[in-house]
């Protein structure tokens, strides 16, 4: 018989030390991290991977950090390296030194997280999020009726909806979001595999995308002053180690301007199938006005109907704000003020924003790879000014709109999730909220997980006196020297020559 006490210790459900909702790539991160440091973690993911961008949104070519691999990003880069070869193998692709097929960079995500003792429950939707207060402050109950307790809260969605639904405060800096893309993930088949017109298919969306007869080619360059790639080298741009091809281009290909975080959720899914469409109709052009005709979607990559990813790559979320927030004037400055003492994560790319596919393209232009060097990432960007118990693990960190554009890249998200899996851990383990965890607590730990807190090139993870340099650079003993070069921004101590 079921008796009433049964039923009310079952609607308690479990309790877990960290919850992370979202298995982002920060999310991921966050609870590996989390779980390696001894908290009982479960992770909560609507879709079937771990992994977010680099996986689940297909984006499976690293953004910047290749001189800085630390943490858990050179744990994942190194096993990308081990299956295919050396480092070498993955440079298959002229858009990044790391390239590799989604569902690989998901079996290997699946496999730290496993071997770190988190759970996952996959397929997941979360229905309600209440913080009731006490040593376990959160009641999560999901779609399916289960409830769960928690003692830290991580949002690791790709959109931090987690963060706005508990009342988390948002930045109010002003923004234009950013162009989404549904990527495709492409393979040459034996035989054609010519497509149907998709729905709504333009071919004024595609036809400058690269040297074609088709293009409206003024001095080599496109209509918005892109240049004109030829289609081998539009086409060789993701190409991942096992010959597949990542379709995710800029230049009159899949990007598509929406304002996605103004929607409801029913909205969104409207919206997001009409980015679908564009992703669609860009295989379409390649195939019928190219002549690319045995180019199709890979139907070995992403367990989904249609062959496209769970859902589209998001370049930003809502931001909420934290006790830091990360500027495009504090990685040109690194020293006016203190941030530098409170970093946790690095990287190295320029301000990339992608807003072509806008209407408004023009006003903001010069958005395009502003020159910063190298930078270091404040703890305090994870945790929001109001509400306790609560940290954030993706791009919905407290980071102004313009540097958003540097902090997106996978690198830093990793590096910003597992920061907060670390003060997570420590703070659910020690029962102190994560705003009364010493800065320096989630620093140690982190240098012990082999992760750079300063962008320092001079010395990598494990090499002599690494460790004692990165603790240097957070006390302000010494200095990096911040450069741009090319593409690839640069901090030293000592600057060679």
């Amino acid at each position: 018989m079921i008796t009433a006490a049964l039923l009310a210790l079952a609607a308690c459900g479990k309790t877990y030390d960290v919850v992370v909702v979202g298995g982002g790539t920060g999310g991921t991160a966050a609870a590996v991290e989390s779980s390696r440091g001894g908290a009982r973690t479960i992770v909560l993911e609507e879709g079937k991977w771990l992994g977010g961008v680099l996986t689940s949104a297909g984006v499976s070519a690293v953004d910047g950090n290749y001189r800085l691999r630390g943490g858990i990003f050179g744990e994942f880069a190194d096993s990308l390296a081990a299956r295919h070869g050396g480092y070498e193998a993955l440079r298959s692709g002229w858009v990044s030194n790391i390239m590799f097929n989604p569902r690989v960079g998901a079996e290997i995500f699946g496999n730290i997280a496993r071997e770190s003792g988190v759970e996952t429950l996959f397929e997941t939707t979360v229905a309600e999020i209440r913080h009731r207060g006490g040593g376990v402050p959160w009641r999560i109950r999901l779609s399916d009726g289960r409830h769960i307790r928690a003692r830290i809260l991580i949002d690791g969605t790709e959109l931090g909806d987690v963060a706005g639904a508990v009342g988390a405060a948002a930045l109010d800096d002003g923004r234009v979001v950013q162009d989404l893309t549904y990527v495709a993930v492409v393979k040459e088949y034996d035989r054609d595999v010519l497509m149907e017109m998709p729905e709504g298919y333009d071919v004024d969306h595609y036809r400058n995308c690269c040297l074609n007869p088709l293009a409206e080619n003024i001095d080599g360059n496109n209509p918005k002053g892109q240049k004109l790639w030829s289609p081998a080298q539009m086409l060789s741009y993701g190409r991942f180690p096992d010959g597949h091809i990542m379709l995710n281009w800029p230049i009159y290909g899949n990007d598509y301007y929406v304002d996605y975080l103004s929607l409801s959720r029913e909205e969104r899914q409207e919206a997001f199938a009409q980015a679908k469409l564009r992703a669609l109709g860009y295989v379409y052009f390649l195939q019928r006005e190219l002549g690319y005709s045995r180019l199709g979607i890979a139907d070995d990559v992403f367990p989904t109907e249609d062959g496209l990813p769970f859902y589209p790559y998001f370049r930003e979320a809502r931001r909420v704000a934290g006790r830091d927030t990360m500027t495009v004037d504090a990685a040109r400055h690194p020293y006016a003020g203190d941030r530098y003492r409170r970093a946790v994560a690095v990287g190295d790319y320029p301000v990339d924003h992608h807003h072509y596919a806008n209407p408004r393209w023009k006003e903001l232009s010069h958005l395009s790879f502003g020159p910063i060097p190298s930078f270091s990432v404040p703890l305090g960007v994870v945790i929001p000014v109001s509400v306790e118990d609560l940290l954030v693990a993706d791009k919905a960190i407290s980071v102004s709109w313009e540097m958003n554009g540097a902090v997106r890249l996978q690198p830093v998200l990793l590096g910003l999730g597992q920061a907060a899996g670390a003060l997570a851990a420590i703070a659910s383990l020690t029962g102190r909220h994560p705003s009364e965890v010493p800065v320096e607590e989630v620093q140690s730990r982190l240098l012990d997980s082999g992760c750079y807190l300063m962008p320092f090139l001079d010395l990598k993870p494990g090499e002599p006196g690494f460790r004692e340099l990165q603790e240097k650079g957070v006390r302000g003993e010494v200095k990096g020297v911040g450069r741009t070069v090319g593409w690839a921004n640069e901090t030293w101590v000592n600057t060679p020559d």
